[in-house]
């Protein structure tokens, strides 16, 4: 059964009765680079043409500045999935994106370090 205001969507027992790669029409690549730490915001466009509800929604989350990552959550969407759903955004003219402030790469070792030393801290 329906959850009220949630239509077909969305069922008690088993959950979301769409599949994730139905919300992106089986793409799974955005067609721009996000990172999860991305921003992105609205840019007031109004997008043409059908998007579907899912679009809808992550553009009502991105009126202020907000991570890929945090708009996955909202959703609860896979992050592949979000990044999609962005990017077809971004493609229209709906979204903005600029890449995270601080970027490293994932094995800086002084950031690996500074990491290990403050979990020592920690213990």
């Amino acid at each position: 059964m329906a959850a009220a205001g949630d239509g077909p969507w969305l069922d008690d027992a088993a959950g979301r009765l769409v599949r994730p790669f139905t919300v992106s029409n089986g793409r799974t690549r955005p067609s721009i680079a996000l990172d999860l730490m991305s921003q992105v915001m609205a840019t007031g466009v109004t997008p043409l043409g059908y998007l579907g509800p899912e679009h809808a929604e992550a553009l009502d989350l991105c009126r202020a500045p907000v991570s890929v990552a945090e708009v996955a959550a909202q959703l609860e969407l896979p992050a592949v999935v979000t990044k999609v759903l962005l990017s077809d955004l971004v493609d229209c003219g709906a979204l903005t994106t600029k890449p995270p402030a601080y970027q490293h790469t994932p094995t800086d070792r002084s950031l690996l370090e500074a990491v290990l030393d403050g979990l020592r801290r920690q213990l």
